[in-house]
């Protein structure tokens, strides 16, 4: 009984640890982090309440006859993979060869433009497509209508999107700011307003949104909070053609979470490997599916032996656009590269800390990090929204992310597939995203 005992404390100890953070593999994959000490969550509730009045007080009227349409919200589309035998040299030449193409391109609202309404909108819907095809992002800049998420919901309804979860919903990482309009919040606690979100596409190695719709409600009230946005076209043309080579050869995977589970190495003699083996399986089989990501659970990636980190698939960092063929840098290394977050702005506990590796599982040199970086700073377009302004976004081509703020900020988006039907067809994991935001991130 006494050697069960032994063994038995490490597994509840092991236990209560996952349960409070087996609901968190992927917190940072897209910019996200929990708030878990006492003090934070002091601060973070303050900053809550007030991000949560202004929210409530552009929420429409509840007799407004608007469908809810956050019940019936389809799943996220499948990512479109076609990143197979790309030349490099002839398209980077391509690519330096073609006129350079603004991104994002600005629409700015006259008065006249406001007086319509929707009315512009509807009458400038395939002009907009087609806008949105050659530059990759619009700036609907200086529009009345897209103030309150009523309005930003019949902005993209007149421009005919389809809208869908996004593609990490499921993991109860994502908070509605009006699910009834499928309208999610953009990260503007003052938890996280230190904290610097680098280039990503909204995407995982399984699921990818089309096209993305981020409105601004109300900028930093003090300072910062710029959005940023990235051609993946220009990424590629500009990266060294020996990177891109490397890495198309070798692949990459995103390890989206570490578990550090010392505790289970006070168990005796041969249990330590069977317990490690255990906790592994669990989390493999009860929670990583929660997220929909593929997730292998790996102990010691880092050299840690003891943390036990969720990976995606390997994946190339390049594919191919799914409507004009071109390729495109399509990788959130600027994002998820540890050696990256560790020399800039970062307030993320160990556990949403992610990290890329090669694709098998060794370290990426931080030479080649540091050139990624160059090359996606160099190409980033920082975007000072103001209140109704919305940067309308080709998700597979434009990489987004986020500067460090101060104040108040109130920043929403919501995403798109093309042809998705109102009906989800998954869990789409309300129930565990309302206990996330309510008793682990601060509500």
């Amino acid at each position: 009984r006494a050697e069960r005992d032994q063994v038995a404390h490490p597994v509840r100890s092991a236990m209560r640890s996952l349960a409070v953070v087996a609901a968190l593999p992927a917190a940072l994959a897209f910019g996200f982090s929990p708030s878990l000490t006492s003090p934070q969550r002091t601060a973070s509730r303050s900053g809550v309440q007030s991000v949560q009045a202004i929210a409530n007080l552009l929420q429409p009227p509840a007799t407004s006859g608007r469908d809810d349409i956050g019940d019936v919200l389809p799943d996220c589309p499948n990512t479109i993979w076609n990143e197979n035998d790309i030349d490099v040299d002839e398209w980077q030449a391509k690519y330096r060869a073609e006129d350079d193409v603004t991104c994002p391109i600005e629409i700015v609202a006259s008065a006249e433009d406001n007086a319509e309404g929707t009315a512009y909108f509807e009458r400038r819907r395939e002009e907009f497509s087609e806008i949105l095809a050659k530059h990759g992002t619009i700036w609907f800049r200086g529009f009345d209508l897209m103030k309150d998420p009523d309005g930003f919901r019949d902005f993209w309804e007149t421009l005919q999107l389809d809208p869908c979860l996004d593609p990490i919903h499921s993991s109860g990482l994502r908070k509605f700011l009006s699910k009834r309009d499928a309208v999610y919040e953009e990260v503007n606690k003052q938890t996280l307003s230190k904290h610097y979100i680098g280039l990503h596409n909204e995407a995982t190695h399984k699921k990818t949104a089309t096209t993305g719709a981020f409105v601004c409600f109300k900028p930093a009230t003090v300072s910062g909070g710029e959005f940023m946005i990235a051609d993946g076209e220009k990424i590629f043309r500009d990266m060294p053609a020996d990177i891109l080579r490397t890495l198309l050869d070798r692949e990459v995977r995103i390890s989206v979470s570490n578990l550090d589970l010392d505790v289970l190495g006070a168990a005796p003699g041969d249990s330590k490997e069977q317990l490690m083996e255990k906790v592994r399986g669990l989390v493999a089989e009860k929670v990583a599916p929660k997220f929909d990501m593929d997730l292998d659970m790996v102990w010691g990636t880092d050299g840690r032996a003891m943390r036990l980190q969720a990976i995606e698939n390997s994946q190339k960092p390049v594919n191919r656009h799914p409507k004009t063929g071109r390729p495109l840098w399509f990788c959130n290394v600027h994002n998820h590269a540890r050696f990256l977050r560790d020399r800039r702005p970062c307030s993320v506990p160990e556990v949403g800390m992610t990290d890329v590796y090669f694709g098998d599982l060794s370290l990426i040199p931080g030479e080649m990090l540091n050139e990624i970086n160059r090359v996606c700073e160099e190409n980033i377009v920082r975007v000072p929204m103001q209140a109704g302004d919305v940067l309308l976004c080709d998700n597979y081509r434009v990489l987004h992310g986020r500067d460090i703020f101060e104040g108040d900020r109130l920043h929403a988006v919501s995403w798109f597939g093309e042809g998705s039907q109102l009906k989800a067809d998954r869990d789409t994991g309300d129930v565990l995203n309302a206990f996330i935001n309510k008793f682990v991130v601060g509500d």
